[in-house]
């Protein structure tokens, strides 16, 4: 029996990249409404923040008041949605940037987490000095947008994107191990 060695598809690190920063996404989220919920500004407020890219402000606000009056859980169905969509596909498109990178480089779980975290100080620094303001501008956003990391707090801000960066990068070397043991799997004539 022939061995045949497929190597990895632009296709695959593509989807590997995306799919795992669908989750990071999701745990970067989490741990936002959680730190918003400590701070006292309302458990979904980062979900209508995002949202207010597109949608109007007026949930954030109003979750943000809610909170700070004493109910932490003001909850807006629609603008919630459109806040997790925005961040997940956000998300999958860093995440699909960093499976291609990866899938290029030579590297095991460790060090991919560690690139993983560099990688999501660096999707920090594009998005609080460019890819929000800029987002801000093309979508007439304004501040909520243009000024998130300093409404979030820089220092929350950051943990958000390391640990979305070393999400990312444990799940994309736990896909680049699944795929290269399928790739060395024998393929029957």
């Amino acid at each position: 029996m022939t061995r045949i060695v497929l190597p990895t598809s632009l296709t695959r690190a593509l989807l590997v990249g995306a799919g795992a920063g669908v989750i990071a996404s999701l745990v970067m989220a989490m741990y936002a409404m959680i730190a918003a919920w400590e701070k006292g500004t309302g458990f979904f407020t980062p979900l209508y923040h995002i949202a207010s890219l597109w949608a109007s402000g007026d949930s954030m606000m109003a979750s943000m008041e809610d909170a700070a009056a004493g109910t932490d859980f003001h909850f807006v169905l629609g603008t919630a949605i459109l806040g997790a969509l925005i961040h997940i596909t956000t998300g999958a498109g860093y995440g699909a940037v960093f499976g291609l990178i990866a899938s290029r480089l030579p590297f095991g779980l460790a060090v991919l987490a560690v690139v993983g975290l560099v990688y999501g100080f660096i999707v920090f620094a594009v998005s609080a000095y460019a890819g929000l303001p800029l987002a801000a501008a093309v979508f007439d956003s304004g501040d909520p947008i243009k000024n998130m990391a300093e409404m979030a707090g820089w220092g929350t801000f950051i943990i958000e994107h390391l640990l979305f960066g070393l999400v990312l990068g444990v799940l994309v070397a736990l896909g680049n191990r699944k795929t290269a043991a399928a790739s060395t799997e024998p393929i029957a004539h």
